[in-house]
C-alpha cells in the first residue's frame, strides 16, 4: 500500500492549458445522417438500379405510343407508373422497418457527462463535472464510482475495479506496488480506464487520458467505423441483377438484329421511310422486352421476406434492427464470442463449498453450520439489492456477492446476521495480505467473541494451527488443485474463539494463534445452462465458434470446455493469448486464423483484427458480446449480435440484439436466416418462371409479327400485386429445423441453384410450349367457351383474337402461375405441397389471388382488356391448370 503523500493538482490556468492541448472528457459521437440521406441509401440496391432505368426506358416507350401513334389512350402510363409504384413500395418499406427498428433500438444507457468527480485542483479537494476532467488532474475514486478517465494509480487500498465492459475480468485487483504487478493482466495493473466501476477499496489517480483519447473513446471510436461489408445476400442478389440484364440485353440485340436481317431479306427494293419505321418498331419491341423481363416485384418480395422474419424474429427473443441481418444470420460460418455475460452469467455464484464435517453446497442445524452462517455475514462487505426478489443484484465485491447469494439461497438472511453482532475489530482485505478478518461478540454463540477470517486458501490455512475434521494438508493441496485446474477462484475459511483476556487483533496485525481452518469454496462465473446445447448445435450446423475474451488463459480454455467447444486433444496451435495475437503478422494470422478456439487476454480492438481476418478467408462472421470491449467487431462483423442487458455502446454497434441474453436464440437466428433464404430462393424460383414465360412470348411474337396477347395492366398484375401477394405468402412459411443439419451455403454460389435452373428453365419452357399453342389456336378458332377445343376447326386466314379469347389467354397464363407458387412452397422441402402445418397465412394469401383474379377478369373491364368467364371455362381452367401442381408432386413422389 502507498504511503499517503500531499498532492496540489493542478491550477486554473494549468486545466485551461491542458483542456487545449489534449481536449474535453466528452466522447464524439457520431455523426447522424439525415433521415433523406438514409432513404436514398436504398436506392443502391442494384434490382432497384435496373427497375429505375426499366421505369425510364418505359416512360419514353409511353410518351412515344401516345403522342405518336394514333388511338392511343392514357393508359400507356400504367406500366412506367407501376414500374416506380414499385419502386417506391420496395424502399419506402426498407426505409419503414429499419427506422421502426432503429427507435426500439435507441440507446438505453446515456453517459452522464455532468456526473460529479471527486478532484484535487489548487491544493484543495473540490468537485468538477466528469466532461470538465483534463489531462493531469489528481481524482479520487471510491467504492461504487464509475472511472471518469485514463490514467495512472498514485495510491490504492485494497483497490478492486470491474473491467467487464473494456476486458471482460469482472475482478482486476489494482496496486502501485511493483510486486503486486500481473504481468499477464490485460491493462497494466496500476492503470485505470474510463467507464470502469470501483468495487472496492479507494485510491487516487493521475489522468492521462480523456475523452476519445482513453480505451474507451478508442473502441466507442472503432465502433463508428463503418467497413461496408457487404452482405451475402446483397452480393448474390448484385449477381443475378447482372445476370438479368445481360440476358435480357442479349435477348434485345437478338431481336434487333433477327428482324433487321429479315427486313433485309425480304426487301424487294430499299425504302428509307419504311426502314425507319420498321428500325423504330423493332427498337420499341426490344424496349418492351427488358421491361417485361425485369421482374418489378422482387425489390418488394425482398423487402417484405426480411421485414415479416424481422416481426417474427422478435418473438424469438431476437430483436433485429438491419434487415439484413435477418438472412444473413444464415449464411453465418463462424461465431466470435466473449465469455462474459454471453456464455457465462456475469455474476459470481458458488461452485462447490467444502466446509468440512458439513454436507456439500447446504447447510444443517449444527454449530458448525451457525459459525459458517455468521462468518460468512459479517467477514464480508457485498451487499443484496432486493428490489427484484426473483433476480437478486450484487452491490460491492462480486465474489463477496457470490458468498451471501449462497446463504440466501440456503434460506438465511446475512443482514439479520450482521444486525445480531457487535463488532469488535477488523483487518480490511488487501492485496499485500490476501485476506480479512472480523472479530464480533457473537450472535449463534452468545457470550463468545469470535474472529472470522476469509482469504486466500494457502495463506488462511498457513495461519491456522488446527484443522477442523483433522483434514490434512496434501488433501487440501488436492482439492485446491482440482478448482485451480479448472479456473476457479477459491476463498479459504477460519475461526477462532476469542476467550477473555486473549488478544485476536493487535495494532492492526492479526495476533491470533489457535484459529480453526473450517474449509474452502469454490467460485465461478457459471456458464448459462443452456449455453452447452446451443453451442453443439452450432458446431453440427457447420459453423465454427471462437471465444474471445480477456480473462486467463486457463478460465477461456475452461469455459470452452464447459461448453463442449475445447475438446481432447486439441493443443497451442487452439488457443492463443491476447499478446501472443498481437505479435502476429497478417500472414501468419491468415494462416493460423481457422484453428483458433480461444482467445484469453485479448483488448478489445484483437476481436476487430481477428473478425477482418475471418472475412479475407471469405467467412462469414457473427459476432456476440455484451460489453463496450466489443463494439468495434460487432460493427465490423457481417452480423453483431449483442445482449439485452449489455452495454449501450455495444447495441449501437450491433445489427440483432439477444433480447434474453441467452445463446441458443443465436441457434434460433440461423435457423430463421437460413429458412428465410430458403424462401426467397422460392421466390426468385416462381418470379423467373413467369417472366421467362412473358419474355419468351414477346421473343416469339416480334417474330411472328402479333403482337403480345398480355396488355400492360396485365402483366404489372402479375409482376406486381400478385408477385408482391406471391412474396408475402412464401415469406410468411414458418422456419424449418432441418435446415440446422446442412452446412453454411458457399457464399460465392449463385442465389438461382442448379435444381432452380432446371425448374425455372423446364417449367417455363412448358408453360411457354402450352401457352404458344393456345395462342395459335385463338389466332385460327373462333372460341367462345373452352369446350369448343373439343371440336376444333382451325382458319389460316384467321388471326385476331377475340376479348374473351384473351381474358382466357390472360387468365391460364395467371393460374398456370398459381399452381406454380404451390410448386415453388415445395422447394427443397423434402415434403409434399400439400403439407400445410403452420402455412395458415400461405393458405389466405394465396386464396386472396384466386378471388383477386375472378374479380380482376369479372370487373376488370377496359383497364386490364377482360371480359367476364363462363363459370364451365372457371372450372375448366382451375382443374386443368392443377396439373402444373399434381405433376409436380409425383416428381416430388419419385424424387425421395
Amino acid at each position: 500500500m502507498s504511503q499517503s503523500r500531499h498532492y496540489d493538482g493542478l491550477t486554473d490556468a494549468q486545466v485551461l492549458e491542458s483542456r487545449r492541448e489534449h481536449g474535453v472528457n466528452v466522447l464524439t459521437p457520431p455523426k447522424k445522417r439525415s433521415m433523406f440521406m438514409r432513404f436514398l441509401e436504398k436506392f443502391k440496391d442494384p434490382l432497384i438500379i435496373i427497375l429505375l432505368v426499366a421505369g425510364a426506358l418505359s416512360i419514353g416507350i409511353a410518351c412515344y405510343e401516345y403522342y405518336a401513334l394514333p388511338d392511343t389512350d392514357a393508359t400507356v402510363f400504367f406500366e412506367p407508373l407501376g414500374i416506380f409504384i414499385a419502386i417506391f413500395l420496395a424502399t419506402g418499406l426498407a426505409f419503414y422497418f429499419e427506422a421502426r427498428a432503429d427507435k426500439e433500438f435507441a440507446i438505453l444507457n446515456q453517459v452522464n457527462d455532468d456526473e460529479p468527480v471527486q478532484v484535487i485542483r489548487n491544493g484543495n479537494t473540490t468537485q468538477v463535472p466528469k466532461k470538465d476532467i483534463v489531462v493531469g488532474d489528481i481524482v479520487i475514486i471510491t467504492t461504487g464510482e464509475e472511472i471518469p478517465a485514463d490514467g495512472e494509480l498514485i495510491e490504492a487500498v485494497s483497490l478492486q475495479v470491474d473491467e467487464s465492459s473494456l476486458t471482460g475480468e469482472p475482478v482486476c485487483a489494482k496496486s502501485t506496488d511493483p510486486a503486486l504487478f500481473d504481468k499477464d493482466a490485460t491493462f497494466p495493473t496500476d492503470w485505470v480506464m474510463r467507464g470502469t466501476k470501483v468495487m472496492e477499496g479507494h485510491g487516487m489517480y493521475e489522468v492521462k487520458a480523456v475523452g476519445d483519447h482513453t480505451e474507451n473513446g478508442k473502441v466507442f471510436e472503432a465502433a463508428q467505423i463503418d467497413d461496408s461489408v457487404k452482405t451475402p445476400l446483397n452480393e448474390q442478389l448484385d449477381r443475378l441483377g447482372t445476370l438479368i440484364t445481360r440476358v435480357s440485353l442479349g435477348i434485345a440485340a437478338l431481336i434487333i438484329i433477327g428482324r433487321l436481317s429479315l427486313f433485309f431479306i425480304n426487301m424487294v427494293e430499299f425504302d428509307w421511310l419504311r426502314f425507319v419505321t420498321f428500325f423504330l418498331q423493332t427498337i420499341m419491341i426490344a424496349v418492351t422486352l427488358l421491361v417485361v423481363s425485369i421482374p418489378e416485384g422482387l425489390p418488394m418480395a425482398v423487402t417484405l421476406s426480411l421485414a415479416y422474419s424481422m416481426r417474427r424474429m422478435l418473438k424469438t427473443n431476437n430483436l433485429v434492427r438491419k434487415m439484413h441481418a435477418c438472412e444473413t444470420m444464415g449464411a453465418t460460418t463462424v461465431i466470435c464470442t466473449d465469455k462474459t455475460g454471453t456464455l457465462t452469467e456475469n455474476q459470481m455464484r458458488i461452485y462447490r463449498t467444502d466446509f468440512f464435517g458439513l454436507p456439500e453446497q447446504r447447510l444443517d442445524d449444527s454449530v458448525m453450520s451457525r459459525l459458517v452462517e455468521e462468518g460468512i455475514a459479517v467477514n464480508s462487505t457485498a451487499l443484496l439489492d432486493l428490489s427484484n426478489p426473483d433476480k437478486p443484484s450484487v452491490l460491492g465485491n462480486p465474489t463477496e456477492g457470490a458468498l451471501i447469494l449462497w446463504l440466501r439461497n440456503n434460506g438465511v438472511d446475512y443482514r439479520t446476521l450482521r444486525e445480531g453482532v457487535e463488532r469488535v475489530d477488523e483487518i480490511p482485505f488487501t492485496t499485500e495480505r490476501k485476506y480479512m478478518a472480523s472479530e464480533v461478540k457473537s450472535g449463534v454463540l452468545p457470550g463468545k467473541t469470535i474472529l472470522y477470517v476469509k482469504g486466500a486458501p494457502e495463506i488462511v490455512y498457513s495461519l491456522c494451527r488446527n484443522t477442523e475434521g483433522g483434514v490434512d494438508k496434501a488433501a487440501i493441496d488436492n482439492l485446491l488443485l482440482g478448482y485451480q485446474n479448472q479456473a476457479m477462484r477459491t476463498l479459504g475459511f477460519a475461526y477462532q474463539i476469542v476467550e477473555p483476556g486473549q488478544e485476536a487483533i493487535a495494532d492492526g496485525n492479526l495476533v491470533a494463534d489457535n484459529l480453526i481452518f473450517m474449509g474452502v469454496v469454490a467460485i465461478s462465473d457459471p456458464v448459462r445452462a443452456d449455453v452447452p446445447d446451443a453451442v453443439q448445435e452450432c458446431l453440427d450446423a457447420g459453423i465454427a465458434i471462437k471465444i474471445v475474451t480477456g480473462d486467463t488463459p486457463n478460465t477461456a480454455k475452461e469455459i470452452a470446455r464447459q461448453i463442449g467447444l475445447w475438446k481432447e486433444g486439441d493443443g497451442d496451435r487452439n488457443i492463443i493469448t491476447g499478446p501472443e495475437f498481437a505479435a502476429l503478422d497478417d500472414k501468419a494470422l491468415y494462416d493460423r486464423v481457422k484453428d483458433l478456439k480461444v482467445i484469453s487476454r485479448a483488448r478489445p480492438l484483437d476481436k476487430k483484427r481477428l473478425v477482418e481476418t475471418l472475412q479475407k478467408r471469405n467467412e462469414v462472421v457473427a459476432v456476440t458480446g455484451d460489453g463496450t470491449n466489443d463494439a468495434p467487431a460487432l460493427k465490423a462483423a457481417q452480423v453483431g449480435l449483442s445482449m439485452g442487458d449489455g452495454t449501450s455502446v455495444a447495441k449501437e454497434a450491433s445489427d440483432i440484439t439477444i433480447v434474453d441474453n441467452s445463446f441458443a436464440s443465436i441457434g434460433r437466428a440461423v435457423m430463421w436466416g437460413r429458412s428465410l433464404y430458403h424462401n426467397i430462393q422460392r421466390f426468385i424460383l416462381f418470379q423467373m418462371t413467369v417472366n421467362v414465360v412473358a419474355c419468351l412470348i414477346v421473343l416469339c411474337g416480334a417474330f411472328m409479327g402479333t403482337e403480345s396477347p398480355l396488355t400492360v395492366t396485365q402483366m404489372l398484375w402479375v409482376n406486381l400485386i400478385m408477385d408482391t401477394f406471391a412474396a408475402m405468402a412464401l415469406a410468411s412459411l414458418p422456419p424449418s429445423e432441418r435446415v440446422m443439419k446442412d452446412k453454411p451455403r458457399d457464399r460465392n454460389a449463385f442465389i438461382i441453384n442448379r435444381p432452380m435452373r432446371y425448374d425455372i428453365i423446364g417449367m417455363g419452357g412448358l408453360f411457354f410450349v402450352l401457352l404458344l399453342g393456345l395462342l395459335y389456336i385463338f389466332h385460327h378458332a373462333d372460341i367462345t367457351c373452352l369446350t369448343d377445343l373439343l371440336s376444333l376447326h382451325l382458319d389460316p386466314s384467321s388471326s385476331e383474337m377475340t376479348p374473351y379469347e384473351l381474358s382466357l389467354f390472360f387468365t391460364i397464363f395467371v393460374f398456370l402461375q398459381f399452381w406454380n407458387m404451390f410448386n415453388a412452397r415445395a422447394f427443397e422441402s423434402h415434403g409434399s405441397a400439400f403439407n400445410l402445418k403452420g402455412c395458415s397465412e400461405f393458405d389466405f394469401i394465396a386464396l386472396v389471388i384466386l378471388i383477386g383474379q375472378i374479380l380482376i377478369v369479372t370487373f376488370g373491364g377496359e383497364m386490364f382488356n377482360v371480359t367476364p368467364l363462363k363459370v364451365v371455362d372457371w372450372v375448366i381452367i382451375i382443374v386443368v391448370t392443377s396439373l402444373v401442381l399434381w405433376v409436380g408432386e409425383l416428381f416430388r413422389l419419385f424424387k425421395k
